[in-house]
């Protein structure tokens, strides 16, 4: 092992103020070391830091990495030795391997086929037009976080669960806690422990009335109430906090990118590729982790069984020997493939949905609000921290001409 090999020691490291579409500058020092660094864990364990696409990658498609929970160590500063990490409860999936990763998997993916999820376009364009509609009306200033980001994915993935309209407010607010990355630990608790008992609930009505939607389907397999109970908190906050925070940071880089916004405003063929520019550019899921189950060669080096690999997205996404002028926004970029969904067994269930999503809504903000722009300077916009497991803004003022 070469002595030379790069360490990078804090993690997360804060972005750079003035840069909030930019991964932190620690990893991107890493980057440029090469595609691999140390990472020293806060309990003494070695582990590694995966920066390079190719590398990312190779780990995400390779079963000799697992995504079981009780495999993990964190990054966070503490010291977490002596505290045994118990296997995910029945129904979270995504930190599973296989078999027990198909299991709870594979009923789904029919649900989420590009045919389907296309044909909830009209619905996505009906919800999107009614808060546009509520914007405009109490407008012309607005936060386009609560106004536009959280409510449209936010009901679409609950009337696919069949999450009672009347219950969706409550539910958000419990999903945010546990996702900000600013909740203590108190609080946290009782909103993982809301939403389970609300979701308990919620399997035990639609085993008993089944109506049109994904969650009764489910409940007509062997799949038992825990199971059903822990697939649909994984969906539910999946489908929730990614495309919310796509959908605000999105808005946010293209007015702060008002030459690429312009050619999207000129050219409404663009949307398919900007969404996946922007979904590059942002990588707002931005760090996976991995643990090696035996001795795997990675990038030259042996990764050792038991080691802890994390996975940097966003600087995977960025990498140039990948992408040309990878911290560039480019709505026009050829040079696909990026990573934001993921990739191998655990590549994005939803991924079809968060896209159509995307696609109605920037075309329609767009569209409605031909002279959108920030009512705040961009400094003043309130980011989420790096430890939130999705980075996003908090809020997003924006104003328009009337």
């Amino acid at each position: 092992m070469s002595e030379s090999l790069h360490t990078v020691t804090t993690m997360p490291a804060a972005r750079q103020p003035g840069c909030p579409f930019d991964p932190p500058k620690e990893l991107i020092e890493a980057r440029e070391h090469g595609p691999i660094s140390r990472f020293p864990f806060p309990d003494g364990h070695e582990g590694w830091l995966v920066t390079g696409y190719d590398l990312v990658r190779s780990v995400l498609g390779d079963s000799r990495f697992s995504s079981r929970k009780e495999l993990m160590r964190h990054h966070w500063a503490m010291d977490l030795s002596g505290i045994e990490m118990p296997p995910a409860p029945p129904g979270e999936f995504l930190l599973m391997d296989e078999p027990q990763h198909g299991r709870y998997r594979k009923p789904l993916v029919g649900k989420f086929t590009v045919r389907r999820m296309r044909q909830l376009t009209e619905r996505v364009e009906e919800i999107t037009a009614e808060h546009l509609d509520a914007m405009e009306k109490a407008g012309p200033t607005a936060d386009l976080v609560t106004a536009f980001a959280k409510p449209i994915p936010a009901i679409m993935i609950c009337e696919l669960l069949g999450v009672p309209y009347e219950d969706r407010g409550r539910f958000q607010e419990q999903i945010d806690l546990f996702m900000s990355g600013e909740t203590n630990d108190e609080d946290l608790i009782a909103a993982y422990t809301a939403v389970q008992d609300y979701l308990a609930q919620l399997v035990a009505v639609k085993r008993a009335n089944p109506t049109d939607d994904i969650l009764s389907e489910l409940t007509d397999s062997d799949l038992t109430d825990e199971e059903l109970k822990g697939m649909s908190l994984i969906l539910l906050a999946a489908g929730l906090d990614t495309t919310t925070n796509m959908l605000a940071l999105g808005a946010f880089a293209l007015l702060q990118n008002p030459a690429q916004l312009a050619a999207l405003r000129a050219d409404p063929t663009l949307i398919d590729n900007a969404v996946e520019e922007l979904l590059r550019y942002l990588s707002v899921a931005k760090t996976f982790f991995r643990t090696a189950l035996e001795d795997v060669e990675l990038g030259g080096l042996t990764i050792k069984a038991g080691s802890m690999v994390v996975m940097s997205l966003n600087t995977a996404n960025r990498d140039p020997e990948r992408f040309s002028d990878p911290h560039v926004l480019d709505l026009r970029r050829q040079d696909g493939g990026h990573l934001a969904f993921s990739h191998g067994i655990h590549q994005c269930l939803g991924q079809q949905l968060a896209r159509v999503e995307m696609r109605v809504a920037f075309s329609a903000l767009l569209a409605r609000f031909p002279t959108l722009r920030l009512a705040v300077p961009a400094e003043e916009v309130a980011l989420r921290p790096e430890s939130a497991d999705i980075y996003g803004v908090k809020s997003l003022p924006v104003t328009w001409d009337v």
